[in-house]
């Protein structure tokens, strides 16, 4: 451990899941429960879903079978028209399929430690703690005057779970199992250590769905095709003396023991090959490549696989940071100095790098699919939600810190996710609403579910959603906004850009006042009350899909400009443009959610989706809007506090947006205060009742989601930093309570990279760098104060509070 280190410690082995620590590496995932004799490693891998790869085109089929298509979407658009409710959503509910599919938990390996010749000796555990700045969960045990050391890591270098044992005082011994509570088809144990095979469900219903029969459905038998097969190694390096019988693998007499475990999936194939469909490795294969990756690992050896951990981890954590106040080297007693302690700034600094260190542990490049609900950890059959991707917030949250936080290759899973997208999104287009392009909805899973979800009963708040791609493809101009990257927008960027501009184009529809809408259209996952006086969702050109599409054509115009492309789409897009709704305040002096002025049924409700405008998307801003900025301050006010991690966190960066620091701050504390109920129960989902942090700092409404712990992390580098709208302001949302602070590599829009420090609420250096090549220009605004800075490639300079250069720094 570097003495600069943040780390999270706990006194006792974890209870419960919500106590563990997690770590992972973007695809295996392990949460560390720690003890004295027998603990566990609950362990994930990231491409363990239900499903298979043909299930997306299926149930598009299904749908089509049942009528849904362009002639009953014209029917729709007319039944909205005339308001007539009930009949567009009985029309409606044909459109959607089933359900996307679920995140499963993969394996446990369960590790027994005994003194070597004291059976049932005394035994004391000293505790636990995780570095936040390189991954690795520490124990310390005292077993019969036996000191030993447990050290646990997920390597990206090794593509293992890494677990190193040294006992000191004398020997120890041990016994290795590994269980599963996926259908188990395979398993062994020998000397050299144990394997696992087992059958991942080829559907799986989420738990919103309990009349589904079979909520967990297994294939009868392989058919040849895609073999829902996932295998699991385990193998251990020693100096004691190895037996193995009934599954479990045992070692006596003890010093040192460096345990990997590996795994090898039918799914990881078909994610990393691209195909529609792969033929399966067979059976055989899995559990060879799973070896041979774990005796490659053991072979390195302990330090030498921990040395290559750290170097990869510490790059990436190290590029970036935030302190709020003055503590940020050190070890801190989670539930005494966090969940409890009266230093708020010490919570804001842990809570900005838990969330960069869970984002770097779950989504790293050509490793697995991308964040989802929870990351890359999850112990349930049936998690909430199916711990899918909820791309109506939750998604886009887990990665609006990925740019400016420092890890812009975090982001590309998600462009992974985008791009099966574009593919099964591109049918749903074209055969569900006789439109271009590639569409998503409100859910997707690593199949690249692309239709509306619902079972045909699902409410059309939230199920009836066409612009989850068209949120989804703004992380990708983000990308480029933040890195200049010509060759990604070009490759990668541009044609997803392009594809979901395209179904935007078709999608929208002229109205009767002349400008375009679209319908059917919701303002996810909320309700209005229509002139008979009745709850309802349909409706015609919402806010937030005013927003985004507008959002959309000008990300793709600013594309094709960067990119020198002459397309005719852009000419579309350019006379498409000014006959989009513009946001309108309505007459409460509120931003209007819908396109008339209709009362929304529950006025606090979670979902801020008109607000969209403000926060991610930097249309409106207190300079250049202040109108539609004043409104928006309204709209939050009336929306009031509270609620869950991740509207918290929304919230937190629409303040800072606002420039309301007060706020702002007031809810973070909400947010990070402890939730003392029973995480397990799972509450309303309306927001009526608050959430909070777990034991081991996850985000909870309940149920646990981590996108509370990414939106938190983005949101407060907004307080710190904003480069939306061609400036870079400094300070522009810190609250007077936090008076002392520093940053450093912050990420910028344009490619300009700043580091910051103040004291007693004063900036009182600030560093820019141009991190391109060539000579350009930023903008720099602190206060009233506004510079323009002109820097060769690679050069910095250091400003004083005024932002005069006070030392200029040539590229090295």
């Amino acid at each position: 451990m570097a003495g600069d280190d943040l780390v999270l410690a706990w006194p006792r082995p974890a209870s419960s899941w919500f106590e563990a620590a997690p770590v992972g590496n973007g695809r295996l995932g392990a949460m560390v429960f720690g003890g004295v004799r027998r603990s566990r490693l609950q362990i994930n891998d990231s491409t363990v879903w239900s499903g298979r790869p043909e299930g997306p085109a299926d149930a598009l089929a299904r749908v089509l079978d049942s009528g849904a298509g362009p002639e009953r979407l014209a029917e729709v658009r007319q039944a909205v028209r005339d308001e007539d409710h009930r009949r567009a959503e009985k029309l409606l509910m044909s459109f959607e399929g089933d359900y996307s599919q679920e995140y499963l938990p993969f394996v446990d390996l369960w590790t027994t430690l005994e003194a070597g010749d004291s059976p049932g000796a005394e035994a004391a555990y000293l505790g636990r703690t995780l570095n936040l700045d390189d991954g690795v969960v520490s124990e310390t045990l005292a077993v019969s005057g036996r000191s030993v050391r447990r050290r646990t890591w997920a390597s990206r270098p090794a593509r293992a779970v890494c677990v190193e044992v040294t006992v000191e005082g004398g020997t120890a011994d041990m016994r290795l199992e590994v269980s599963s509570p996926l259908r188990v088809v395979h398993g062994a144990a020998d000397v050299s250590g144990l394997t696992l095979g087992v059958e991942v469900p080829v559907d799986g219903a989420p738990l919103h769905e309990p009349d589904v029969a079979e909520p967990l459905r297994y294939a009868a038998a392989a058919d040849g095709g895609y073999d829902p097969f996932a295998a699991s190694a385990v193998r251990i390096g020693t100096d004691g003396e190895v037996s193995a019988s009934d599954g479990v693998w045992s070692v006596r007499g003890m010093t040192r023991a460096l345990i990997v475990l590996t795994s090898s999936t039918s799914a990881a194939d078909y994610w990393a090959n691209r195909a529609d469909v792969v033929r399966s490795a067979s059976r055989d294969e899995h559990l060879a490549r799973a070896v041979r990756d774990a005796e490659a690992a053991v072979a390195a050896g302990a330090a030498e696989l921990l040395r290559a951990h750290r170097q990869d981890l510490r790059a990436l954590l190290s590029a970036a940071g935030l302190t709020i106040g003055t503590r940020r080297t050190g070890t801190f007693d989670v539930e005494r100095e966090i969940l409890g302690g009266a230093d708020e700034g010490l919570v804001a600094t842990v809570m900005f790098q838990l969330g960069r260190y869970l984002l770097a542990s779950a989504s790293r490049p050509a490793a697995g699919p991308p964040a989802n609900l929870q990351g890359l950890w999850n112990a349930e059959l049936r998690p909430a939600w199916s711990s899918n991707y909820t791309i109506n917030i939750n998604t886009q949250m887990n990665y609006w810190g990925a740019e400016s936080a420092g890890l812009p290759e975090c982001h590309e899973p998600l462009f992974d996710l985008i791009e099966r997208l574009s593919q099964t999104g591109g049918r749903v287009s074209r055969e569900l609403y006789g439109t271009g392009g590639w569409v998503a909805h409100h859910n997707t899973d690593m199949w690249g579910w692309a239709l509306p979800v619902g079972m045909g009963h699902g409410n059309p708040s939230w199920a009836i959603w066409m612009m989850g791609g068209v949120w989804l493809a703004h992380h990708l101009w983000e990308h480029f906004e933040f890195g200049q990257d010509l060759e990604f927008l070009r490759e990668r960027g541009w044609p997803l850009l392009r594809g979901c501009a395209e179904f935007c184009l078709d999608w929208l529809v002229d109205g009767p006042d002349g400008l375009l809408d679209t319908i059917p259209s919701t303002s996810p996952e909320n309700l209005f009350v229509s002139h008979r006086s009745t709850p309802e969702s349909l409706s015609y050109s919402t806010a937030m899909d005013m927003a985004l599409i507008r959002a959309l054509f000008s990300d793709c115009l600013a594309a094709a400009e960067a990119l020198g492309l002459d397309d005719p789409i852009s000419g579309r897009i350019r006379t498409a443009m000014p006959r989009l709704r513009a946001p309108q305040i309505a007459p409460d002096g509120r931003l209007r959610e819908w396109a008339e002025d209709l009362p929304e049924q529950d006025p606090h409700h979670r979902h801020l989706s008109f607000l969209a405008g403000v926060y991610p998307l930097g249309q409106i801003d207190p300079v250049e809007t202040p109108d539609l900025a004043a409104a928006a301050v309204r709209s939050l006010d009336a929306r009031g506090p509270g609620a869950m991690g991740w509207s918290w966190a929304w919230k937190i960066a629409l303040r800072a947006r606002l420039g309301d620091a007060r706020t702002a701050r007031e809810l973070f504390l909400e947010a990070t205060r402890p939730y003392s109920d029973d995480p397990l129960v799972n509450v309303p989902a309306d927001g009526s009742l608050w959430g909070g942090l777990l034991p081991n700092l996850f985000s909870t409404h309940p149920p646990f989601q981590i996108d509370g712990n990414y939106g938190i992390t983005a949101a407060l580098l907004e307080m710190v930093v904003q480069s939306h709208g061609g400036v870079i302001r400094i300070l522009p949302a810190v609250p007077a309570a936090w008076a002392d602070g520093s940053a450093w590599g912050v990420r910028c829009r344009g490619g300009w990279t700043v580091d910051l420090e103040w004291r007693r609420g004063e900036l009182t250096s600030l560093t820019v760098r141009n991190s391109l090549p060539g000579t350009r220009t930023a903008r720099v605004g602190h206060g009233a104060t506004t510079a323009e800075l002109t820097l060769a490639g690679g050069e910095q300079v250091r400003l004083g509070p005024s932002l005069d250069i006070r030392e200029r720094t040539p590229r090295p």
